[in-house]
């Protein structure tokens, strides 16, 4: 296997590694179908003959797959060839958006379907016919004259082999680009089956192997209709990309990229040319079976309805999960939801104009569990109102009997409610209906709709009321402008990825900063015997010299940089830490980056520097006279995105620039600060989590709880739950250490800011290439001597 020299890092190995045990298994399986059982009696040449028909037949498929992928490289050849002389391209065919769905739509398309509940008793679909989308009209209709109520294929294809994949997953679409790229860079000799077969047969024998990936990505990311992506939130995404593939949406105004029979060559060429290279995940929207990586953001991968609705099986497959400090997070808020006051109401007005119109066409059960989803909204709402109203805290727990203590919810069946809820389509059902009512009564346009369905965010959280009061806990939440709302809050990871991990053949997590382990054998694998974890390390790929490590205890003045939430607040340790970093600032070099424990204590600090006492020079004037001076802003990924792109044009002018950002913010993870972007990290105190939540109790207890139930003492469970307490502070400044220093010939100083750095319960937490700065007697020296060590550190470098 060859590489691109520049190529290096964990993308490199995990690639290399991944696709080298996928050729190596793909020849033992190609060896396993070509082999011939038979009898004793059976003569030899018989057996080599079925033997060489298999062969053949295996290696004609595969040369006729990769003839039609050589035609397509061709003609992308060709094309491009054809675009950089500046001769004309095939003009493009005019594709007729036509006229928006709703203009299509009629008031009884919004009427529910029959409901039968002796269906819902037997476990299958109890939506009568299973036609989703078909008004009770058209069902009626079909019933007369006898049409099949279900959706049918004529012909139907069976489904194509589903060959040994890797399927590669990371948390962001941006770091999974990072991997393709550098997938691009490798190129790995043919299968040594293939190639001994095929110079046998054809004298021809590849040499290199054409690597068949393919990026799943959401709608946002991949749909091609304009009148669909550009809706403002990606739930109203789906549900217009949805709403355009409905039986009762007319042929002519259905999606226009839709698979048919009209364009059936187009998407054949267009699965060719997917899997022809290697493509960016903006570019494909498709999943083909014959593929041996996938790459995939956590959410596909990571929500078993995700999954079922892409066709996706990991059975059999290898999941590497790249980025997996983020894993329990990341599990962890994909299953909890959040419900505001706001959105409660409106989801009321929205059930209300609904049955206002439909009341009289409800019957049987429609008419019941509408009426149940009405009682059990009231329930949660006037709950929340009332919480807002008698309650002075920001934050605590709430149970599902104060939700459902309205009149008559204690009678409802909830898994079957929910049922109801999914098969009935009943949200997109409403949703659809007070949209075209508005358009119709365009006096009254905005006042229901928000942008994102609202009715169906909801339906999630009543999803949420069945899960296992074990597994998770309500919150009522109050933010900054006092808008209240009822957050559910996953606390066991575990069952949810339980999942992934039975079906898949192995799960790989790698990830650059995943110290300390210990949490993901405890809180994600209780369930595995310790024999089947594997766990494996090593140091940084730069040389020990490039890197420059101290920990700070103490101001060139002597204050204790003790940053802990009952003394950070002192005014001279805040003025001490200015002065710390006005010194930093003149030696190091280039970029800047300062991390934070919270958005709040950077702007108490902030204002602070920017106070004049005597007439003197305040800290922040003293800063931006060494270096321009930016600040993380607490807002969206836009402002983040224009505040880096200064900051790197005021280090290439020369100027310098120091970046106070925060520990768990948007810069602190998926931002490379290489080169001179990052010369100087510093990481001021230490992010623990504010131990006085209700949320962060609740985990705490539940570890507690949870330790004590596989047999530990009570003891063993607070200590548990201080180690998962101390670890995620730990993990979260593993992540923002590793910004800076991104590849071989990098360097860069980093500096903990905080006597507790020191302390072995801390100190042990950090990697392994950071604690090898703590075996130097000079690791903890007096801010003069430790001021003097990286002026010589960065003179030998310039």
């Amino acid at each position: 296997m060859s590489v691109d020299d520049s190529c290096t890092g964990k993308s490199l190995s995990l690639i290399c590694s991944t696709l080298s045990w996928l050729r190596d298994e793909q020849k033992s399986i190609l060896d396993s179908q070509v082999s011939v059982q038979g009898s004793d009696e059976e003569p030899p040449w018989i057996l080599e003959q079925a033997r060489k028909q298999k062969t053949e037949q295996l290696l004609q498929r595969r040369l006729e797959l990769e003839s039609r992928l050589a035609k397509c490289r061709e003609k992308e050849s060709r094309q491009r060839l054809q675009y950089e002389k500046g001769e004309p391209l095939r003009k493009r065919a005019k594709v007729n958006h036509g006229s928006s769905a709703s203009e299509l739509e009629n008031e009884d398309q919004f009427v529910l379907a029959d409901y039968d509940s002796e269906r819902e008793e037997k476990g299958s679909s109890a939506v009568r016919g299973d036609c989703d989308g078909l008004s009770v009209a058209s069902l009626d209709l079909m019933r007369k004259l006898g049409e099949p109520l279900g959706a049918t294929q004529e012909n139907p294809e069976p489904d194509a082999a589903d060959e040994l994949k890797i399927f590669f997953c990371s948390r962001t679409h941006s770091q999974l680009t990072q991997f393709i790229n550098e997938l691009r860079r490798v190129k790995i000799p043919e299968t040594l089956w293939y190639h001994d077969q095929e110079e046998r047969l054809t004298g021809n024998g590849q040499q290199e192997s054409n690597i068949k990936h393919l990026p799943l990505g959401s709608r946002r990311n991949l749909c091609i209709n304009s009148s669909v992506v550009n809706a403002d939130s990606t739930t109203a995404i789906n549900e217009r990309c949805l709403d355009l593939q409905q039986p009762s949406t007319p042929q002519e105004k259905k999606c226009p990229f839709l698979p048919n029979k009209q364009n059936e060559v187009l998407v054949n060429e267009f699965r060719d040319h997917t899997l022809a290279k290697i493509r960016d995940i903006e570019n494909l929207g498709v999943l083909g079976k014959k593929i041996g990586i996938v790459t995939l953001p956590y959410q596909l991968l990571l929500q078993k309805s995700a999954r079922d609705a892409l066709g996706i099986s990991l059975k059999g497959h290898v999941v590497v999960i790249d980025e997996a400090h983020n894993l329990m997070d990341a599990i962890t808020n994909i299953h909890s939801i959040t419900i505001t006051q706001s959105q409660l109401h409106r989801c009321r007005i929205q059930l209300r104009t609904y049955l206002q119109k439909f009341r009289n066409k409800l019957k049987g059960k429609n008419r019941v569990y509408v009426t149940q989803t009405v009682r059990l909204i009231d329930s949660v709402s006037e709950c929340l109102d009332r919480l807002a109203s008698q309650s002075s805290k920001k934050e605590d727990l709430v149970t599902i009997g104060e939700m459902m203590s309205g009149k008559g919810v204690d009678q409802i069946h909830l898994h079957k409610l929910v049922r109801y809820l999914t098969d009935s389509k009943l949200a997109r059902k409403v949703e659809g209906y007070v949209e075209y009512a508005e358009k119709q009564a365009p006096g009254v346009q905005g006042r229901l709709v928000d942008t994102t369905p609202v009715l169906t965010h909801i339906q999630g959280f009543l999803q949420a009321l069945m899960n296992p009061a074990a597994e998770g806990r309500f919150f009522f939440e109050r933010d900054e402008s006092s808008s209240a709302s009822l957050k559910y809050l996953l606390l066991d990871p575990t069952f949810h990825f339980k999942e992934v991990v039975e079906e898949a053949r192995a799960v790989i997590m790698a990830g650059g900063t995943m110290s300390p382990m210990d949490d993901y054998a405890r809180h994600l694998f209780p369930y595995l015997a310790t024999e089947r974890l594997k766990t494996w390390s090593c140091g940084h790929i730069v040389p020990k010299d490039h890197i420059f490590v101290r920990t700070v205890s103490q101001t060139q003045e002597g204050i204790d940089l003790d940053f802990s939430f009952t003394r950070r607040n002192s005014i001279p340790l805040i003025n001490g830490l200015g002065c710390c970093l006005v010194r930093l600032a003149t030696i190091v070099p280039d970029g800047l980056v300062v991390f934070f424990p919270s958005y709040a204590y950077l702007d108490q600090v902030s204002v602070q520097w920017q106070k004049t006492t005597s007439g003197l020079e305040n800290i922040w004037t003293s800063l931006a006279r060494r270096k321009t001076v930016f600040k993380e802003s607490k807002g969206g990924s836009s402002g983040i995105e224009e505040t880096l792109q200064r900051y790197s044009t005021a280090i290439e002018e020369g100027k310098g620039a120091i970046l106070l950002s925060v520990v768990g913010g948007k810069m602190s993870e998926g931002i490379n600060f290489s080169d001179k972007l990052g010369r100087g990290v510093v990481v001021v105190g230490l992010p623990f989590p504010n131990l006085q939540s209700a949320q962060w109790k609740a985990k705490l207890d539940y570890i507690e709880e949870s330790t004590i139930g596989r047999g530990g003492s009570s003891a063993e469970g607070k200590a548990a739950g201080r180690e998962f307490y101390e670890n995620a502070c730990m993990r979260a400044v593993n992540q923002s250490i590793g910004r800076a220093i991104r590849h071989q010939k990098d360097y860069a100083s980093i500096l903990l800011l905080d006597r507790r750095y020191p302390t072995p319960r801390i100190s042990k937490k950090l990697p392994g290439w950071i604690k090898q700065g703590f075996n130097d007697s000079k690791a903890a020296a007096t801010f003069p001597e430790m001021i003097q060590s990286l002026q010589d550190f960065f003179d030998a470098r310039l």
